[in-house]
C-alpha cells in the first residue's frame, strides 16, 4: 500500500521537516526559531500540493506561530474539568499563547482511525451501471435516491 502513494516524494520530505524541527529543539530548546521555520515550510508544503497531514502531527503544531508544541519547551499542558464536567487537556504555546484544547473520552475515536474512513473498506459503486443510466431513469429515481448517495459522500470530505 506505501507504494501507492500519489506524492510519496512530497510526504517523505514533510515527515523530514517534521523530524528535523524536533531534533533542533532537542539538541537545543532556544532553538526555537529554526524549529519554527521547518514547520512553516513544512505547513507551506502540504497547503500547495494539496495534502493532508495525520492529525497527530497537527496536534502537535501551533495554528498561530507553527512553532512545535512540546510539553515544557515550547508548550504547557493542563488537565481540566469543563463546565459539562468532562475532562479536557488544554495546551497552550509558550511562543503566542495559543491554546488547543482536546477532549478526554476513552471512547472518542478520531475519523482517521474508525474502519470506514479506510479506502479498503470502502463500497465500490458499479460503474457500468451509473454512467449508462438514461436521464428518465435518474429523474424516475427521484430526490430520495440522490440524497442517499449525497450523504454517502460527505464523510470522504
Amino acid at each position: 500500500m506505501s507504494g501507492n502513494i500519489k506524492d510519496k516524494e512530497a510526504f517523505q520530505r514533510l515527515n523530514f521537516l517534521y523530524q528535523a524541527a524536533h531534533c533542533v529543539l532537542a539538541q537545543n530548546p532556544e532553538n526555537v526559531e529554526l524549529a519554527r521555520f521547518y514547520c512553516f515550510t513544512q505547513k507551506t508544503i502540504s497547503k500547495r500540493l494539496v495534502l493532508r497531514q495525520d492529525p497527530s502531527v497537527k496536534r502537535t503544531m501551533c495554528k498561530k506561530c507553527y512553532s512545535v508544541l512540546v510539553p515544557g519547551v515550547t508548550a504547557t499542558v493542563r488537565q481540566r474539568r469543563s463546565r459539562n464536567r468532562e475532562c479536557v487537556t488544554l495546551v497552550r504555546c509558550v511562543s503566542c499563547g495559543q491554546t488547543k484544547r482536546f477532549r478526554n473520552d476513552p471512547h472518542h475515536q478520531l475519523w482517521v482511525d474508525q474502519p470506514e474512513a479506510q479506502l479498503e473498506n470502502q463500497p465500490q459503486l458499479g460503474r457500468g451501471s451509473s454512467s449508462t443510466a438514461t436521464p428518465k431513469e435518474t429523474e424516475a429515481s427521484g430526490p430520495a435516491t440522490s440524497q442517499k448517495h449525497c450523504c454517502a459522500s460527505k464523510p470522504n470530505t
